[in-house]
């Protein structure tokens, strides 16, 4: 049996390199995006087993409803990645804009909920399936980042409360949480000066921009049967950035430098 794929956020980034990597594994693919242009072409560029869906993941009832969609056109959904995200310009809780504050928590946060809930349910039906949520690094460490950094530790928390509220379905539910990634979004930040690419191979250990699709094949990953006991976990994908920033931060200092 074919098996499916439904991505949110699949016009672009991570979302796009996860379509592309499930496709070339042999699945049907759903894309689920609000942009109707780059979606479109996305598809079309991956062939005949890519479908469009156009859906504001933040609008419970239209994900609702493009849920359905692939549901009754595909058969089933094997494997779900709620990709579709938004970032925002550093600033302090004091200082932050209360309108793109909320905003970005109802693509982020809601979207990632609507889209687990409606998927669920089918997974739930047909007894199987694999979700994968987008959490970043700000699950676990707090950024200047007024909406964005919460909304990540929130994810997490409800990708372990749905990993054991759906495992009784053998459904099994799980996160990735990426450090800065060469997304369309972070080279425009690049380019305007909002990010230094050099500042980003440095946060981590290995000296790398970390790609989409370096991203993408962890997903692929989670959502393949040699992860059929992992579930309930967030999976930092941070060429180290983490454990780096930790170990330059203990006060005697790194014994290289001494």
């Amino acid at each position: 049996m074919e098996k499916v794929a439904l991505i949110t956020g699949g016009a672009s980034g991570i979302g796009e390199a996860s379509a592309r990597r499930f496709a070339a594994d042999g699945h049907q693919v759903a894309i689920l995006d609000r942009n109707a242009d780059r979606g479109p072409e996305v598809a079309r560029d991956i062939g005949a087993s890519a479908h469009f869906f156009a859906c504001d993941v933040s609008d419970a009832q239209a994900i609702q409803t493009a849920v359905d969609g692939v549901a009754r056109a595909l058969g089933r959904i094997d494997a779900c990645v709620a990709a579709a995200g938004i970032l925002e310009t550093p600033s302090t809780i004091l200082d932050m804009d209360p309108e793109q504050h909320d905003r970005l928590w109802q693509i982020n946060y809601n979207g990632t909920v609507h889209t687990c809930r409606a998927v669920g349910k089918v997974m739930a039906g047909q007894g199987s399936g694999a979700i994968v949520t987008l959490g970043s690094i700000n699950s676990f460490v707090p950024l200047p980042l007024a909406a964005y950094c919460p909304s990540k530790t929130a994810i997490l928390r409800l990708t372990e409360m749905l990993a054991v509220e759906l495992g009784r379905f053998g459904v099994r539910v799980n996160g990735v949480a990426p450090t800065y990634v060469m997304t369309p979004a972070i080279k425009a930040r690049i380019l305007s000066g909002e990010r230094d690419p050099q500042a980003i191979r440095d946060s981590n250990a290995l000296g790398l921009l970390v790609e989409p699709d370096d991203i993408a094949a962890v997903i692929q990953f989670l959502c393949s049967d040699a992860a059929r006991a992992v579930s309930g976990q967030m999976l930092p994908v941070d060429a180290a950035h983490m454990a780096k920033t930790q170990y330059h931060a203990f006060a005697g200092g790194v014994p290289w430098d001494a």
